[in-house]
């Protein structure tokens, strides 16, 4: 069967406290509110996309447990194809994340995502390759796969590390303001060689790198409630934009109203919501992109 995107990364299973404050030192503190849910960042991107209707895949590991149980569940409610989730014998991974107001601090216990393994076979049903929270040796794999096999890859990088020679091989390169200073040093989008470049900068919007030609994306103001899976939700839309034909500026665009409908919310995948509710409300904001 072929897809129109396949993801991989991290399941999660998140545990969100937002907080008035952060505890000192050995001091305990109640939290305002708690949320439980599933999370891993290209699952929360891929999650979106199906929800748009895409054909969707997925590629990672979860335990043989409940929580494993719930990721696959859900992944197969939402209509994506699971044959490239391994199931082992780790526990899941678990993230605990810590808000209070644009601040969070977050804990992970990866758990079975340390056996994740790129699967060549089940990459190539896709149209769409996208990557976000790889080890660096997994990136690399996918990277040189995608190359070699002309399929789009699109690249959320973190903290990880890319070696020079493969940046120009990605296609769609994806990071925050704070990794790309961290990386290369300034906000300079010529210092990097990937084929197109998005940069999501600290309060909404984002610079872009379409080819040559750059730009800014003004940010839609929100109110924050919890900015977990905000980049996610912001890849997908790019992902939407691009496999549907459209400019990276309107991809963009795009991207920048889930990443504000996400902040609002508390948890990555809460905001999710069908494409007619994402038109309503890019009519309602005025925001010309090609769904309205």
């Amino acid at each position: 069967m072929r897809l129109d995107v396949i993801g991989m990364g991290n399941l999660n299973y998140d545990i969100i406290l937002t907080l008035e404050r952060f505890p000192e030192f050995h001091e305990k503190i109640m939290a305002k509110g708690a949320y439980f849910g599933l999370g891993g960042a290209a699952a929360n991107t891929i999650s979106w996309l199906a929800v748009f209707g895409l054909k969707t895949g997925y590629i990672g590991a979860v335990g043989r447990d409940d929580v494993g149980e719930m990721h696959l569940k859900f992944f197969r409610d939402l209509g994506v194809d699971t044959g490239g989730i391994d199931v082992v014998d780790d526990p899941s991974g678990i993230a605990v994340v810590m808000v209070a107001g644009e601040d969070k601090r977050i804990v992970k216990y990866p758990g079975a995502n340390l056996k994740r393994r790129f699967k060549p076979e089940y990459a190539e049903k896709a149209r769409f390759l996208h990557l976000s929270s790889n080890p660096p040796q997994l990136i690399e794999e996918a990277v040189r796969f995608a190359k070699k096999n002309g399929i789009p890859i699109s690249l959320d990088i973190g903290e990880a590390p890319l070696p020079r020679e493969l940046e120009r091989d990605v296609d769609y390169l994806l990071m925050n303001e704070d990794e790309y200073r961290r990386k290369y040093g300034s906000l300079d989008l010529t210092l990097c060689k990937a084929k197109n470049l998005v940069v999501t900068l600290n309060g909404g919007g984002a610079l872009v790198r379409e080819g040559s030609r750059t730009f800014e994306i003004r940010g839609l103001s929100a109110k924050v409630i919890d900015s977990t899976g905000a980049g996610d939700s912001f890849d997908a839309g790019i992902i939407y934009g691009v496999l549907n034909g459209w400019s990276l500026e309107d991809s963009a665009k795009l991207g920048m109203l889930l990443a504000y409908l996400t902040v609002q919310r508390v948890g990555a995948r809460s905001a999710i919501v069908p494409l007619t509710e994402i038109k309503r409300k890019a009519k309602e904001l005025g925001l010309k992109i090609p769904l309205v």
